[in-house]
């Protein structure tokens, strides 16, 4: 019989992660959801929110780093960046290592994620958010885009996932997509995390392939491991002309020598690694005809 020093994550309704718990750090609910920060066998420190690990203190700057970098080395001048989501910091830590980067807005619905990373979770953001060029709204994310009135250089969507009663629901929707498009400069870019491409559990990645390529005339969808998440995880990125596969290992050589702090993870080879993808999933994405609209949002879980 298990006792209470192990960590249950279940992930699906048919499949579960078990962690052994070395330590609760913090528990506590927020208005949106439960908030905890735990220390794990394997893994060191996580945030969890409602049940599911969000980033682990062994590997959170794979998942970062790869959200980050492709979009805004791509890109290559990146001033103004809006994420959407994000609360633990490690995004607007990666952002910062571009030095022509003027001005971050990090939008978070929950101020109370922001306040408890802020605290428990010093080796994600590094003290990014005392940083002049941040700016941390507390507010919908898609409310503040709908509203604002400026141009991005890029939108990193780094979101919980779609579940109905989450959240971010209406965060992955053509609707929202197209407004993300609307603030986007022409040569800007955006980036989504878009859940899971196990085997057995990819729908919801390819029907945000699916939606967002209803909007942008380039997405791309890439991937890559996370241990900690047990199963590979997808991104979808896209643009209005810049194409992530149009970047030559030399280009990428060139910016990446321009960044400062350095990669653990991201390289050259890893950039167009990630857009490889695995033939039974480019073939799911090719046939998918699903849209994920505001009148019916698909709730993936």
């Amino acid at each position: 019989m298990l006792g209470s020093r192990w960590f249950l994550e279940i992930t699906t309704d048919k499949e579960a992660n078990l962690h052994s718990l070395e330590e609760v750090i913090y528990t506590g609910q927020s208005r949106f959801q439960r908030v905890e920060i735990l220390r794990i066998g394997s893994y060191g420190k996580a945030l969890v929110l409602d049940g599911k690990i969000q980033s682990a203190e062994a590997d959170e700057f794979i998942y970062h780093e790869a959200l980050v970098h492709l979009p805004l080395l791509t890109h290559g001048l990146p001033r103004r960046v809006l994420i959407a989501g994000g609360g633990e910091g490690a995004t607007i830590r990666e952002v910062l290592k571009y030095p022509e980067v003027e001005k971050v807005y990090m939008v978070d619905l929950d101020d109370e994620v922001v306040k408890v990373c802020k605290e428990y979770l010093p080796e994600w953001h590094r003290g990014c958010f005392d940083d002049p060029r941040v700016e941390v709204v507390f507010d919908d994310a898609r409310k503040f885009i709908d509203e604002s009135n400026e141009l991005f250089d890029a939108i990193i969507l780094d979101l919980p996932e779609p579940m109905e009663a989450g959240p971010a629901i209406m965060l992955y929707t053509k609707e929202f997509y197209a407004s993300v498009k609307e603030h986007l400069k022409d040569d800007g870019v955006m980036v989504t995390q878009a859940t899971s491409i196990s085997v057995n559990n990819y729908d919801a990645f390819r029907i945000i392939h699916n939606t967002i390529s209803q909007v942008f005339p380039i997405v791309r969808g890439y991937w890559t491991s996370v241990p900690s998440f047990y199963i590979p995880w997808g991104f979808v990125f896209a643009s209005k002309d810049r194409d992530p596969k149009a970047l030559t290992i030399e280009e990428i050589q060139t910016r990446l020598a321009n960044l400062k702090d350095g990669m653990r993870f991201y390289n050259p080879e890893i950039h167009h690694g990630m857009l490889a993808l695995p033939e039974f999933l480019k073939r799911a994405v090719n046939e998918e005809t699903r849209v994920n609209l505001d009148d019916s949002p698909i709730s993936f879980y």
